[in-house]
């Protein structure tokens, strides 16, 4: 396993429609080393040493961030726009094993995780679904603007929220919880094993969600046959056995889960208009995401349509993303103007590049 630290682009930042992940540039042009086969966990190119146990003691670390296509005909000026990804609501099979099937399963900050190598190589040359393994590889690139948004990836910041959450000791029983821009899906799997009442994940990649996320939760809610998992363990390990014992029924954890695919706006719409019961979020967690000032916009409509009047958000990024001038001062300053939300820097991370977490609550809320 690898763990990986988002740097923030470089000179050049592909087009995205508000339901992604950056993509970034390689920012130093260094040689690219990094071995696409093998799963990796948030961040820049260097080492890091120093982000605590959750981050380090893995089979690797990555010492490279997320690539762009590197096709010299690739046309940089002019940004494209993408169509919007429809959304798509997944459907969790009632036989659980087919979601294990062929899945190798590991462990980071005491959650089950499927290991990515293993899916990736099952994905690459494959014509299924997206096929966003193979395209990646073909143009040298971790995220493909509008195509791959980066979903394999667990991203640094998000061990700076699964930390804050044990620091704070936050309460999550009867919440109403989603993970936006969910990727593995560690944020939401947290909430759900501490009595969540509601779980919603969303990622841009459709992929990402039947490959990763739902697998993740999925092993997240057999183990030891009762769901409660191995506890909140910030040491990684490997657990006796890779592959997970046959689930004899539906865990009940799972029926308090739903999974979404695409674009920020069209989720939105789906919940909104849906024929099922839904409630706005008490939770919002979302990690890495205002990386670029074009899609404040987008991720402000969606946390607005989406909280409860009373709900938080709680995001998690970096203090600036270099080349594209995104970070939390503009972000800030944005939601200021916006006149909607209130923020409250809630955690300042100090150890490697400067982190935040940021509390957003609506104005008048109590």
């Amino acid at each position: 396993m690898r763990i990986a630290r988002r740097k923030g682009p470089a000179a050049h930042v592909g087009e995205r429609d508000g339901g992604g992940r950056p993509v970034p540039e390689n920012e130093s042009n260094e040689p690219d080393t990094h071995d696409k086969t093998e799963l990796q966990l948030g961040s820049p190119k260097h080492k890091q040493d120093s982000t605590g146990a959750s981050r380090q003691a893995a089979d690797a670390v990555a010492d490279c961030g997320p690539r762009l296509p590197t096709d010299k005909h690739q046309d940089a000026t002019p940004k494209k726009r993408f169509c919007l990804k429809a959304a798509k609501e997944h459907d969790i099979p009632e036989d659980v094993n087919q979601v294990l099937e062929n899945k190798v399963v590991e462990m980071v900050s005491g959650l089950r995780y499927v290991n990515v190598s293993v899916v990736e190589m099952t994905l690459l040359g494959g014509s299924r679904g997206e096929d966003i393994v193979s395209k990646s590889v073909s143009s040298h690139s971790d995220l493909i603007p509008g195509v791959y948004e980066g979903g394999l990836k667990i991203w640094e910041c998000t061990f700076d929220l699964i930390d804050y959450f044990s620091e704070t000791e936050m309460q999550f029983t009867d919440k109403t919880v989603l993970d936006l821009g969910c990727g593995a899906g560690l944020l939401g799997i947290v909430a759900l094993r501490r009595k969540a009442k509601v779980v919603h994940f969303q990622d841009y990649n459709s992929t990402v969600i039947d490959e990763i996320t739902l697998p993740n939760t999925v092993a997240n809610c057999i183990v030891d046959g009762n769901g409660t998992g191995s506890g909140d363990d910030r040491k990684i390990s490997k657990p006796p056995s890779k592959r997970l014992k046959k689930a004899k029924c539906l865990p009940d954890l799972l029926t308090k889960c739903r999974f979404f695919s695409g674009e920020w706006s069209e989720v939105s719409q789906l919940l909104l208009s849906s024929n099922k019961p839904f409630s706005k979020y008490d939770l919002i967690f979302t990690s890495e995401t205002i990386y670029n000032p074009d899609y404040y916009s987008a991720l402000h409509d969606t946390l607005s349509q989406l909280l409860d009047k009373n709900g938080r958000v709680y995001l998690a990024s970096k203090a600036h993303y270099f080349g594209v001038g995104g970070g939390v001062h503009l972000f800030e300053k944005f939601i200021e103007e916006k006149n909607v939300f209130r923020t409250n820097t809630v955690k300042i991370i100090d150890k490697g590049l400067k982190r935040f977490i940021i509390e957003m609550a609506f104005k008048i809320s109590s």
